[in-house]
């Protein structure tokens, strides 16, 4: 289970050359992952589900709150934290020289995975991501979907418990839009903790048990999609939205 705790991060920004303000990027965000679980984070471009999921990963300090792995923390057990931690973020760059391959023998050698064991996941991990083809492709001549693909599967090569995915499908085909969706449909079974996040509505819509929508740092509104679009008399997530931010002028 992750347990977030009123996560607030704070930025400065400069109106002009002399003048500068302090805002919330995220402000006050609370909520809990359940294993067997995911997860959607929606909301729009910089409404603060990547500075989120930056925090709950570790990558970024909360300027107050914290975040518990099944009562671990990062300011006490970081490390173990991390082992067992997936994180995609929406702009990971990947070595163009290597073969898919050999990044993922890399990433294995990097957690620690023994010579047999990391051998064995990643013939299951290509099985599951439909990489078999291109596994020995240089990854500087994949496509996008082949790339993001990738970029998911060694994320993947430890074994990891939680899963933190940002923005996993922006920009790819349905076909492999649908092959990631169902990875992370079969990681559930699995009883994984899954934290997604997206701007696509319907896609949140398919697949997550619960929802957490963001606009502007703070939270929204928060529960199963049925739940939410009960509660704005809507039939979809996306008009639910609309409805409690007051129209798409304000999403803009």
């Amino acid at each position: 289970m992750i347990k977030v705790d009123n996560l607030k991060k704070k930025f400065i920004r400069y109106k002009n050359k002399k003048e500068k303000e302090e805002f919330y990027a995220d402000n006050g965000i609370s909520f809990e992952a359940n294993d067997g679980e995911i997860i959607g984070i929606l909301g729009p471009n910089g409404a603060g589900k990547t500075t989120l999921l930056r925090m709950i990963a570790g990558i970024l300090e909360p300027t107050e709150g914290e975040v518990i792995f099944d009562g671990l923390t990062y300011s006490k057990n970081e490390i173990e934290i991390k082992k067992n931690l997936a994180y995609l973020s929406g702009n990971t760059k990947l070595y163009d020289t290597l073969s898919c391959y050999e990044l993922l023998k890399m990433c294995a050698n990097i957690y620690g995975v023994e010579e047999e064991k990391a051998e064995e996941r990643i013939k299951e991990i290509s099985k599951i991501l439909n990489i078999e083809s291109f596994l020995y492709n240089k990854i500087g001549h994949l496509s996008t979907g082949q790339m993001q693909r990738i970029n998911i599967a060694r994320c993947l090569v430890h074994n990891p418990k939680y899963y933190i995915l940002d923005e996993a499908t922006t920009g790819l085909d349905i076909i492999s839009s649908q092959i990631i969706l169902n990875f992370i449909k079969e990681e559930k079974k699995k009883n994984k903790t899954i934290l997604y996040s997206t701007h696509y509505m319907e896609e949140a819509e398919n697949i997550c048990d619960r929802v957490i929508m963001i606009n502007k740092g703070v939270v929204i509104n928060k529960g199963t999609p049925l739940e939410i679009k009960e509660k704005t008399n809507t039939t979809n997530l996306r008009d639910a939205f609309f409805k409690m931010i007051g129209g798409v002028l304000d999403e803009e």
